[in-house]
């Protein structure tokens, strides 16, 4: 799995923190997503998927 993110279109909702914190981050400053783990352990791949999905500004993309 490798993931991208688009930080431009990021609106700072904070959800892909809550359902996958060892991958995303937010900046302190505005809140905008702050990618921690572009290749993230197996373990991760369903929460980061869910972060996806969930995501209200679609900035995270996912390559399986």
């Amino acid at each position: 799995m490798k993931i991208t993110i688009d930080a431009e279109k990021c609106c700072a909702a904070g959800q892909c923190v809550l359902v996958a914190p060892e991958v995303f981050d937010q900046r302190d400053e505005d809140g905008v997503v702050v990618l921690l783990d572009a290749e993230p352990p197996a373990e991760q791949h369903d929460a980061v998927r869910e972060a996806a999905a969930i995501c209200p500004a679609a900035v995270i993309e996912v390559q399986e």
